[in-house]
């Protein structure tokens, strides 16, 4: 029993000059998937928020909550259908999309940090003119209904949360030019929050460990070139490009460094923030 408070002891010493090198700094997380389904992950990652905040750093949330969404249609029998990976978002279907991010989802979240002794605060993006976006075409350039692209982004609520003990925590809902709702990709949004923040760190917790090379290893290190190249040549591919276009858009916006890690693993952030080894793929420009 001893050894393993020694060996606690040892890895909480070894943390030290990162949590020197992260005091004060920004950093957006991008929250979703299987971890929100599950009450002991969730749990787990409330905690590991906590404890950042309690470190110093200054965590700002985003989360998505797709399979929340279809279940609410699926029990509402609305229908729901996809256009070029975009929800195509009717007026009947924006009101369940609301209904679950800005309610359900975002206070869960809420009540999982708030229970784990911090202090979070559940907000979306039309607080405050957050996010004020333009309606985003289909791929085709077809039209999908109430999804955003986000123009432009107002900080300083979020800003004003750093400032003290809070920990925001956004719903990817903006609002248009003339107050209409839109649905917004939870990756957009958080992306376009880093920039605008100029966050040190962007991590976009995903359901695979990171961007892979052609030998399925993941590569830890990565400049925005690099990934361009990979793209061309068929490296990355499928679901990966969407994330990887995601990351140079914020680091192009003003974020120090964006990583792709799997949100699955325990403790992932803190792997990443607190440790020597990091977890997942780091990108800079």
């Amino acid at each position: 029993m001893k050894r393993d408070w020694i060996a606690t002891a040892r890895t909480l010493s070894e943390a030290l000059p990162y949590l020197q090198r992260y005091d004060g700094a920004i950093v957006v997380i991008k929250f979703g998937g299987n971890a929100m389904g599950d009450d002991e992950a969730m749990e787990s990652f409330a905690r590991d928020i906590v404890l950042m905040k309690q470190c110093r750093l200054q965590p700002v949330l985003v989360h998505g909550g797709g399979p929340m969404i279809n279940t609410m249609l699926d029990r509402l029998a609305i229908p729901t259908e996809f256009k070029g990976g975009r929800r195509v978002t009717t007026p009947d279907v924006m009101e369940v999309v609301e209904m679950v991010l800005s309610g359900s989802v975002n206070k869960r979240i809420v009540q999982a940090i708030n229970a784990q002794g911090g202090k979070a605060v559940g907000l979306s993006g039309k607080d405050a003119n957050l996010m004020i976006c333009d309606r985003l075409p289909g791929p085709g350039g077809e039209d999908i209904g109430l999804v955003g692209n986000p123009k432009k982004i107002n900080p300083a609520v979020l800003k004003s949360f750093l400032d003290s003990d809070f920990i925001p925590v956004v719903a990817p809902l903006g609002v248009g030019e003339h107050g209409e709702t839109y649905n917004v990709n939870g990756d957009t949004a958080a992306g376009a929050i880093a920039a605008a923040m100029h966050a040190d760190r962007f991590l976009l917790l995903t359901d695979v460990a990171g961007v892979k090379d052609k030998d399925g290893d993941v590569i830890t290190h990565l400049t925005a070139d690099h990934v361009r190249k990979l793209t061309e040549d068929g490296t990355i591919s499928g679901g990966m490009i969407p994330k990887t276009e995601t990351a140079l858009a914020a680091l192009e916006g003003g974020t120090r460094a964006v990583v792709i890690l799997d949100g699955r693993t325990p403790h992932a952030c803190l792997l990443e923030l607190f440790t020597e080894h990091g977890a997942g793929s780091l990108i800079r420009l």
